[in-house]
């Protein structure tokens, strides 16, 4: 974050206000919806507990699905955007074509987006098999234990290993990376939300064995993630959890047999 220091206080301020900003509607967002969810007489509740996956259904889920993947993703990735942001700033002024900030944070929230969309099929599956509740939680033990071996396994993995890699270290990764203008920041986003889909796609399924909409869960999940990319000790962090998730699969599968 040395780096980033480099960067006008204005501007860090007003890049720092604009992702907090979104990041808090995106949570208010998930809160009003969680709290309809608990509302029995709410025509929003009676509309979650559908079965039929209509068009205006599927609208909805996915929704949803970006809502929470943008607040729970934006808070990791402020640091990067601000290193961005102090390179761009300096490019700028040797006469450099750079772009705002924002377009990079447009490709990376693009990222999400898609997987959001595949979220959102994975949901439909599941609940074509009738393996998740109306509150969008695991029916089976058996899937949840599975969920939770796979997470683990993969927090084990040299892919997550390599991905993670990239998110820790923004200053390496914009040197690597750096294109000029704004198609140029975009594809940067969109090039570091793919490391950052690869670090934690696996932990998103998590959500599946926690509540989907379960508010507890998914800022548990949130403050795993930040803490993984920007602890100092993250990435062993990160293995230990992946052992604990793996034990805690054993023990749920052993549950469900």
């Amino acid at each position: 974050m040395s780096f980033a220091r480099t960067l006008p206080r204005h501007d860090t301020l007003a890049i720092t206000a604009s992702l907090v900003g979104v990041t808090a509607l995106c949570w208010g967002y998930l809160v009003a919806m969680a709290r309809g969810m608990c509302a029995p007489a709410s025509m929003h509740m009676v509309a979650l507990q559908i079965r039929h996956w209509s068009a205006g259904y599927a609208w909805m889920m996915a929704s949803m699905w970006i809502v929470m993947m943008v607040g729970m993703m934006l808070p990791s990735v402020l640091p990067t955007v601000l290193i961005y942001a102090a390179v761009a700033n300096k490019a700028a002024r040797e006469g450099t074509p750079v772009a705002s900030a924002h377009m990079f944070v447009l490709g990376y929230v693009v990222v999400w987006i898609g997987f959001s969309l595949l979220a959102t099929a994975a949901q439909w599956q599941l609940d074509r098999f009738a393996l998740l509740s109306p509150m969008m939680v695991s029916n089976s033990l058996v899937l949840g234990a599975a969920i939770l071996v796979f997470a683990g396994v993969y927090q084990l993995l040299p892919i997550k290993n390599q991905c993670l890699k990239h998110c820790r270290g923004p200053i390496q990764f914009i040197a690597e990376h750096w294109k000029s203008g704004a198609a140029g920041a975009f594809r940067m986003g969109l090039e570091h939300g793919t490391f950052c889909l690869g670090c934690c796609w696996v932990l998103m399924l998590l959500l599946f064995v926690g509540g989907v909409m379960n508010l507890v869960w998914i800022a548990a999940i949130t403050v795993f993630v930040l803490l993984e990319k920007v602890m100092p000790f993250g990435d062993a962090s990160g293995r230990i959890a992946g052992l604990l998730m793996i034990a805690a699969g054993g023990t749920l599968a052993v549950l469900g047999l």
